[in-house]
């Protein structure tokens, strides 16, 4: 049994999860634009590398509140 996180979900198209199965962690983002990407991940602060790569501040720019809420939901997985 795998331990299933929403990070986010707009609608049935655009979401980020995050599943944890043993160590690896196992990040699916949907999306309208570019359909599923899968990422596997074995540590949490890899996970988080890559977070703060992908969400950029300067992408957030009038949208800080979304960037942070998205970042804490990470940091809670």
């Amino acid at each position: 049994m795998f331990k299933k996180h929403v990070i986010y979900k707009t609608d049935n198209y655009n979401m980020l999860t995050v599943e944890v199965r043993g160590k690896t962690l196992v990040v699916r983002e949907i999306s309208d634009q570019w359909g599923e990407d899968c990422h596997e991940f074995l540590s949490r602060p890899q996970l988080m590398h890559w977070a703060e790569n992908r969400y950029r501040p300067e992408d957030f720019t009038g949208r800080e509140q979304e960037r942070e809420a998205i970042m804490a939901a990470l940091k809670e997985v």
